[in-house]
């Protein structure tokens, strides 16, 4: 059987036709074929753009590395950098200034702060997992991580343990204290709380062990209750946007316990989830992108199932319903069950064979992203199941890795194309910019201006912006060591820079400031420590690798007051462009060789601990451990920066091609030792040349100058389809 379709001039993979004729489109009032004439269109119109601007990406590299390698014997000089960056249209004129005018935006975008979740949408399982996530127990979060320390008698092994329980319940009784205060006392005091109804209208008051009667410090924060066999069982409060629910229940094994019955605090965690289709999933062919197209399309239509065992028990993974309780003033309270959803696209530099044209050429795969995506989105907008995302009638796309505004206008016409092709209004589908390519830092601005009735979305991606540094002055000099360069002035000045031209083009109230991913997973009490900062920073919503990590970061959302913060920070003055256009130089300072080995050892270990997970078993996103066997989240950001340090290293002389390779060999043994307990894992030693992922982990790095942009797909694809014709 023939294994494509024609379609005009495109030729479709026969399951991926199915997926759109048989699943997808069904409902959209639009028939299969008219979707692949509409799309033949599309491809032909936009794909010369789309190399055009791929060119114009090289060609800049070129005119860098030239004057890099033309200043090679001088000292850095940021003006002359700065003219020459001007002369060839890298840095481009600043117009007058402008605020976004973006409509029909759901308020989880505009106006409440709060965790994002990143989930890579090729695992059902995961998918569904973080969708749910827009409520967690807080008493769960604390109980099974090392927030609560495992000190005198607190550990967390084997059957509940009730003095770990009584430190969750001290640390949720405290948080509580702080941002639903009591008139007076605190909520260790509660023995009941009690509602009374005046004028209509429900109050809140606790009793106190003492006997006093107490309502809240600030009433207008309880926003509802539940009741069950008319006993209170459920109270509703509201602080900066987020919702807290205390759950009331005397016969459940924690609430017997406790003066008041608190059986658990449930915290509203992620309140928008990214479904990924890029750097955290492994989609290198037509199955693979059916796969993530088909999960997309069911959660769209509310329909995805996950079926897996955990703990000897069979699990049906599905969407949860929405929440409700009584207000007030009696009237129904309905909060969304599930986080709201935007959904990464690949970049410009993607392309695809699960369609190609008639003369055997791959499309671009941003192209595909979008066009199935929405179409599949469609069900959402019909609202005709039982499950709505976005009540505001809009589909939000996240788009990573452009470079400049040239590339953002073309997506934007893409999109405009799109809406037009399935009968859309224009502008229903929104735009989230990933600003992560140091040519859409510098001119942001710009970027946002083009994107400005679209926009609901800018992100400091600082993994994969550390690699574009490295990448754009790789000719400049060798870099200074990884963990070095995220406390270089550039870095302040990134995350700075995006927050004030954020405020500048007036994105509060319509449009999330977002930063970056916490990648510690088992680290939560680091992370609550810290973390705190981005809110501080002014970031309406930042990334977190879990469901748990999404509840314990919703604290700091309590803690601080994101849009008075912002309220505050537009005061200040931009953030420094000499600053972000000067590379992380070594310089003169000199490193011992026990330094550079450390170095080489850490990076190497991460990029082989990551691929061949990738290359061998399609592992997008994976948490691996570091040379101190601390777990770390690797997705391709991650890779990029350490393949392209030690190629920055290799190009400039500080190590040499044997000294990789001996260091890559070594790694790969500590990398197979700390995946014996994997039944799926490959060795990839002692036969390295024999090891696919182990050869694609050294290309990386052999070939890192001169691989587009430093980007990791052009050697990992290629290895990973090896692997699975070798599979079949």
């Amino acid at each position: 059987m023939e294994k494509r379709i024609d379609v005009g001039n495109l030729k479709i993979d026969r399951e991926l036709y199915a997926l759109v004729r048989d699943e997808i489109a069904p409902g959209t009032g639009i028939d299969a074929d008219e979707f692949w004439k509409a799309f033949d269109a599309i491809v032909t119109d936009f794909a010369p753009e789309n190399r055009s601007l791929l060119d114009k990406r090289d060609k800049i590299q070129e005119q860098i590395d030239t004057w890099h390698l033309e200043h090679k014997d001088e000292p850095f000089e940021i003006e002359a950098y700065s003219t020459f960056l001007n002369e060839i249209g890298y840095l481009l004129p600043e117009g007058d200034d402008f605020n976004v005018t973006t409509t029909h935006v759901d308020a989880e975008i505009a106006s409440i702060a709060g965790p994002q979740l990143v989930v890579p949408l090729d695992n059902a399982r995961y998918a569904l997992n973080a969708t749910n996530a827009r409520w967690g127990s807080l008493y769960d979060a604390l109980y099974g991580t090392d927030v609560i320390n495992e000190s005198d008698g607190t550990d967390r092994k084997g059957n509940y343990n009730p003095i770990r329980g009584a430190k969750v319940i001290e640390f949720t009784e405290k948080f509580l204290d702080e941002v639903v205060s009591l008139e007076s006392g605190t909520y260790s005091d509660v023995k009941q709380f009690s509602l009374k109804e005046i004028d209509s209208n429900f109050h809140l008051n606790a009793i106190l062990r003492d006997g006093n009667e107490v309502g809240l410090k600030e009433p207008t924060r309880f926003v509802g209750f539940t009741n069950n066999d008319e006993k209170l069982s459920g109270i509703l409060f509201q602080n900066n946007g987020l919702h807290i629910e205390i759950k009331i229940d005397r016969d459940h094994p924690i609430g017997k316990d406790h003066p008041a019955g608190i059986s658990d605090v449930i915290l509203e965690s992620a309140i928008t989830t990214i479904q990924d289709c890029e750097d955290s999933v492994a989609a290198v062919d037509a199955e693979d992108k059916v796969r993530v197209y088909s999960n997309w399309n069911g959660i769209m239509k509310g329909t995805l199932e996950s079926i897996f065992e955990k703990n000897g028990k069979t699990i049906n993974r599905k969407l949860v319903s929405d929440k409700t309780w009584t207000s007030t003033d009696g009237s129904t309270y309905t909060l969304s069950g599930r986080s709201l959803l935007l959904i990464r696209n690949v970049g410009l530099h993607m392309y695809t064979d699960a369609v190609i044209t008639s003369n055997g050429e791959e499309i671009p795969e941003g192209f595909l992203d979008a066009m199935i995506t929405t179409f599949a989105a469609m069900h959402d907008l019909k609202g005709e199941g039982d499950y709505k995302n976005s009540k505001a009638g809009s589909i939000y796309i996240v788009k990573p890795k452009f470079h400049g505004p040239d590339e953002v206008d073309m997506t934007i016409r893409l999109f405009q194309r799109i809406e037009t092709a399935l009968g859309l209004p224009i502008n229903t589908i929104k735009i989230g910019i990933m600003d992560e390519e140091r040519r859409t830092t510098v001119n942001l601005k710009e970027v946002l201006r083009i994107a400005s009735e679209r926009l609901v979305f800018i992100n400091t991606g600082f993994l994969d912006r550390t690699g574009d540094e490295i990448h754009t002055s790789m000719r400049a000099d060798a870099m200074i060591p990884k963990m070095d360069i995220r406390n270089e002035p550039w870095m302040c000045a990134y995350e700075d820079w995006n927050v004030d031209i954020g405020i500048e083009t007036g994105l509060p109230g319509f449009s999330q400031i977002g930063k970056g991913m916490w990648t510690k997973p088992d680290e939560m009490a680091e992370m609550l420590d810290t973390k705190v900062n981005h809110p501080l920073a002014g970031a309406t919503t930042a990334w977190v690798p879990s469901p748990t990590a999404a509840t314990l970061h919703a604290i700091h959302y309590h803690r601080v007051n994101v849009a008075a913060r912002l309220e505050e920070l537009s005061t200040r003055e931009r953030a420094s462009l000499d600053d972000l256009l000067t590379p992380p130089l070594l310089k003169k300072r000199r490193l011992s060789e026990i330094e550079i080995q450390r170095e080489m050892d850490n990076n190497a270990q991460g990029i082989l601990g990551y691929v061949v997970r990738w290359v061998d078993q399609g592992i997008g996103c994976s948490k691996i451990p570091d040379m101190n066997n601390i777990g770390l989240m690797e997705d391709r950001a991650t890779l990029r920066i350490s393949s392209q340090h030690i190629a920055n290293w290799l190009h400039h002389g500080i190590v040499s091609k044997e000294q990789v390779t001996e260091t890559f060999q070594r790694m790969a043994k500590v990398v197979d030792e700390q995946n014996t307990d994997d039944p799926n894992y490959q060795n990839m030693s002692p036969i390295y040349d024999d090891s696919i992922a182990f050869q694609a982990a050294l290309d990386l790095v052999l070939k890192g100058s001169e691989l587009p942009n430093g980007y990791t797909e052009f050697v990992l694809h290629p290895r990973r389809r090896a692997v699975k014709k070798r599979n079949r």
